[in-house]
């Protein structure tokens, strides 16, 4: 941290915002510990690492709104248990609690990154995407940077509390995909049976046999 400064900070954010494995939660105490040692000020640490998180936001946003969401109803079509259904539900919920999904999806683990497809796919307001992106940015980027300036050589004690916030995510996401699942089996199973139960259709008769008779 001390060799790339605020600009490499804001550059690996930039990273953990297109490869989420990449964790912010230890990128951003570090600057801000770098910064408690002198090495460049935390205005500088906070200013460069949100410049990195609104970049690969964009950069993400572009990918979403270069497929758009034909092209996202004809891979959820092809892709086992995903039903073009649950895509147009998601569309429509994108739809009316958007802005507060990529506000609030700043500050949450892995959907910091990935909230920014649908926000392209659906063609949200880039103006509205990136004051909304650099506002929950600043305030994500700013704790951390905060809590690693304040607590110096003990900067590594904050990840504990972001381990328990990201296990909370996680699980949370377990859930949701199981129930997603559960839910999608006994859908197919009910369509099938109520295709078994139709009647089959009687054949039309025969117009010639018709007509002898």
């Amino acid at each position: 941290m001390e060799a790339l400064g605020p600009i490499g900070a804001g550059v690996i954010v930039f990273l953990e915002s297109v490869f989420p494995p990449i964790p912010s939660e230890i990128i951003l105490p570090l600057a801000g510990f770098t910064a408690s040692q002198g090495n460049f000020s935390i205005v500088e640490a906070i200013l460069w690492t949100t410049v990195g998180s609104v970049l690969g936001a964009f950069l993400l946003y572009g990918l979403g709104r270069l497929l758009g969401h034909d092209r996202t109803m004809w891979l959820a079509a092809r892709i086992p248990f995903v039903d073009p259904d649950d895509i147009t539900r998601t569309v429509e919920w994108f739809g009316r609690h958007g802005k507060k999904a990529v506000f609030f999806g700043r500050m949450l683990p892995i959907f910091r990154s990935l909230i920014s497809i649908p926000a392209g796919i659906e063609r949200m307001n880039l103006a509205v995407f990136a004051v909304l992106t650099l506002a929950g940015s600043l305030i994500w980027n700013s704790i951390f940077v905060i809590a690693g300036f304040l607590l110096g050589e003990n900067w590594s004690a904050v990840l504990q509390y972001a381990d328990i916030l990201k296990y909370l995510v996680v699980a949370g996401v377990a859930c949701l995909v199981a129930w997603w699942v559960v839910r999608t089996v006994l859908r197919n199973r009910a369509r099938r049976a109520a295709l078994a139960e139709q009647p089959e259709e009687m054949p039309a008769p025969d117009l010639d046999e018709t007509q002898q008779r």
